[in-house]
């Protein structure tokens, strides 16, 4: 989460980060890799953060983000695996939701990333390519649907981090869900993510 006065330019980041990764995050798999460390550490840190004191909010994110991206860029050779882990991961809670409209469970997730990571070891390059196309394709998205204003999306979030989510200064990111009940969102992904396939097999991921 962050403070809502920062949600644009948070917005801005993720549809730039995304596109980059959709389109030519094989060939820039290190930046990538740490632009989603950076994402995803704060995301967790400051969520582990009160709402209370926009200061320590945005210190919060700054200081796991940073320690995110270290993370991330240092496992570079794992990166692969965490790259399918996750890809896989993203598929089934993306898919789940859709369907049935609640979360998934812990044990779908768990198997569906083993089976990622064990695939994306025997097919790097092409794991890479898929995985940051579709990854990029959806982190793009999610920020195009906060510029676009959908501030509260995640109907289906926890209790806590709605109530965190409604209130007026502070905006708090769903990226596994930022439009709920709209089944629009899986085809613009899709296409999307085709498009990045192409251009990085075409053009960005050449050997």
């Amino acid at each position: 989460m962050l403070p809502s006065a920062y949600q644009v330019p948070a917005a801005i980041l993720l549809v730039i980060g995304g596109l980059v990764a959709c389109f030519a995050g094989y060939r820039l798999f290190r930046i990538v890799l740490g632009i989603y460390g950076f994402i995803l550490g704060a995301n967790i840190a400051t969520s582990a953060m009160g709402t209370s004191d926009t200061g320590w909010l945005i210190g919060a994110a700054l200081i796991g983000g940073l320690i995110g991206a270290i993370i991330l860029v240092a496992a570079y050779f794992i990166g692969v695996a965490l790259i399918g882990a996750g890809l896989a991961a993203l598929a089934v809670n993306i898919v789940w939701t859709q369907i049935s409209g609640a979360e998934p469970p812990a044990l779908a997730i768990i198997i569906a990333a083993v089976i990622g990571a064990l695939a994306s070891l025997s097919l790097q390059r092409y794991v890479i390519v898929i995985g940051t196309a579709f990854g990029g394709a959806w982190t793009a998205i999610v920020g195009g649907m906060a510029l676009a204003g959908d501030r509260v999306a995640g109907e289906v979030a926890q209790t806590a981090a709605r109530a965190a989510a409604e209130r007026p200064d502070v905006w708090v990111l769903y990226p596994m869900n930022p439009a709920p009940g709209q089944t629009w969102v899986l085809a613009v992904w899709i296409v999307l993510a085709l498009a990045g396939v192409f251009v990085q097999m075409r053009y960005t991921a050449k050997k």
